[in-house]
């Protein structure tokens, strides 16, 4: 934001759970700052911009923790432009891109290349997430504190589990010198090798092989155990399942140094969607084998769902991020045995929260930010992030709860238009996203 700039978000409802506010509230913004909050009653000050926020909900800016934005190496399926305009459209201020580009992030270079090229965007933040092991080929550590010192928060080797427990435990006294969480896609795939869809009655109903639910438990089981034992803060990727939930509940009453997170995917579609997508979609239309429905860890069955609902009801579950994985046409439209895992999400995120969680009562509206914005900030320490209080950083992520609108994937902002989404019809979405201080999204 220009220097001596001021931006007035007027006659809002403030939700900050870091300040413990919801109250009607107006925020003045000077220099990319909140420099104060003004009471209904009180006098703004003149020469400012002023965004009419009547009616909506003003929220420190949401952080989505886990996104594929392909570059370096596969700009053809996402840059870090495209990915971070899609971010803002969706109400994210910041995404932490994962380290499987082309070549890996594993070293200070590309972890900068990142956020600089974030920077030449201008619209969303852009902190990076960077590799455990060297090409994230579970051999021999990265080196964390150069990637940290390059604006890295956390390590993780994403889709490519460090199957060691030797190396993972190294890797997690190693990043506990450098304070970062160790984020781990929990899977082992000695159980889930060349499966595409959950194991259970439906792939076998459709003849496709099953990853079970197993594979992830294991893995999550192991590493919470590992962090009792480092003092290391675990972070789990992509909760779906009731064991993994389970674990983490268990590791939590214990006081252990363990998040986790779930995506929007997860907590609305089960397995049947790889059935008939229909289920839950507003169009009606069937679709069979769509491989729109294939991610990994793929979509659950119901008492999997209902155990992440719970998850989310209880406090177990510490943040939603989309887990944003967008893929090239061709790729997606090959049989299901062969298209690739994953499904692009920063546009629809807001909107199914507010259809499966908050308008179902499952969440309010203040756990909602605390799930999108107070706890990422907290588990990857953004300072001034996470919150609206006067002297923080002024991104800012406005939402209307009743906004009635529909996604499609020809309207996305992402390169890739691999949802299963598509034409579904929403009861709440961002209507502006400011960052620094600048409206960079207006709906």
């Amino acid at each position: 934001m220009n220097s001596g700039m001021k931006l007035l978000i007027a006659g809002g409802h403030l939700i900050d759970p870091a300040a413990q506010e919801n109250t009607g509230m107006s925020i003045l913004i000077e220099d990319g700052r909140v420099a104060a909050w003004i009471g209904p009653n009180e006098t703004a000050p003149e020469g400012c911009e002023i965004f009419d926020a009547s009616g909506l909900l003003v929220a420190p800016g949401f952080i989505d923790m886990h996104v594929h934005l392909r570059e370096p190496g596969q700009e053809h399926k996402e840059t870090i432009a495209s990915g971070c305009a899609a971010a803002v459209a969706g109400g994210w201020t910041s995404v932490c891109p994962m380290p499987n580009t082309q070549p890996v992030n594993d070293n200070a270079a590309i972890t900068r290349y990142m956020i600089e090229q974030a920077e030449r965007a201008g619209l969303a933040n852009v902190f990076p997430i960077g590799a455990i092991t060297k090409s994230s080929d579970g051999g021999e550590l990265a080196e964390m504190g150069e990637m940290k010192a390059a604006g890295a928060v956390a390590v993780s080797d994403d889709g490519r589990p460090v199957p060691n427990a030797g190396m993972m435990r190294r890797a997690m006294q190693y990043a506990k010198d450098f304070d970062l969480p160790v984020i781990d896609h929990c899977e082992d795939k000695s159980l889930s090798s060349g499966g595409v869809m959950h194991e259970g009655k439906v792939s076998l109903l459709l003849g496709l092989k099953g990853m079970p639910a197993l594979a992830e438990d294991i893995d999550a089981v192991r590493d919470i155990i590992l962090a009792r034992d480092t003092g290391a803060h675990v972070h789990i990727a992509h909760v779906s399942t009731k064991g993994t939930v389970e674990a983490v509940r268990r590791a939590k009453d214990e006081g252990l140094n363990v998040t986790c997170e779930v995506t929007p995917h997860h907590f609305t579609l089960t397995d049947r969607a790889v059935e008939d997508l229909s289920r839950g979609s507003n169009e009606g239309v069937r679709v069979p084998y769509d491989t729109n429905t294939k991610m990994a860890p793929p979509l659950r069955s119901e008492e999997h769902l209902e155990a992440v609902i719970e998850g989310l009801r209880d406090g177990t579950i510490d943040a939603i991020a989309t887990d944003h994985a967008p893929h090239h046409a061709d790729e997606k439209s090959l049989e299901y045995d062969r298209a690739p895992f994953g499904i692009t999400g920063l546009e629809t995120a807001v909107g199914l929260a507010f259809n499966e969680l908050v308008h179902k009562g499952v969440i309010g509206l203040a756990r909602l930010v605390e799930l999108c914005s107070t706890n990422p900030a907290k588990i990857f320490k953004l300072e001034g992030r996470g919150t609206l209080a006067p002297g923080s950083i002024a991104d800012v992520t406005i939402i209307d709860p009743h906004l009635v609108w529909t996604y499609t994937n020809a309207s996305s902002l992402s390169k890739s238009k691999n949802s299963p989404f598509d034409g579904w019809q929403f009861n709440g979405g961002a209507v502006a996203t400011v960052v620094g201080g600048k409206v960079v999204y207006r709906r």
